[in-house]
């Protein structure tokens, strides 16, 4: 079967799931703000995390390295935004896994190195020269 389809179906399963357990224990009140607070709290710290991010890409650009880790960083830092902002537990666990830094260094640390030895600047030119004498009309 499909990976997606099969994540369409058992994501809200767990959270229903979720919902039913962690509600009955805390209250439906208490979830319910319980939900909007890790909403609101998660995208600000993605703001603030987004924000340190591209300073860094910047810093990165400065002194002319590639930004691979920084890419990376972004992309999963606007991915756990948007499954902060869904409703449930499971889904802002894994938002607040991608937003912070210690979770994405683990993550994506490993792929971010082998991008940045693929882009590697070499410090010379390859090339051939030939002696040209003095009178040559070749000389320029």
């Amino acid at each position: 079967m499909n990976t997606v389809l099969i994540s369409i179906i058992l994501i809200p399963a767990l959270e229903i799931y979720l919902f039913i357990k962690i509600g009955s224990q805390i209250g439906a009140l208490n979830t319910i703000f319980l939900i909007f607070t890790t909403a609101i709290i998660g995208l600000y710290y993605a703001r603030y995390e987004g924000l340190n991010t591209i300073r860094s890409g910047f810093s990165q650009l400065v002194k002319k390295e590639v930004p691979a880790y920084e890419i990376l960083s972004s992309a999963a830092i606007a991915f756990g935004a948007i499954l902060l902002i869904i409703p449930g537990f499971a889904t802002d666990l894994l938002g607040f896994l991608l937003i912070f830094p210690l979770s994405r260094k683990l993550i994506f640390g490993n792929l971010s190195n082998k991008i940045k030895k693929n882009n590697i600047k070499k410090n010379y030119i390859d090339g051939e020269f030939e002696d040209i004498e003095d009178n040559d009309d070749r000389k320029i």
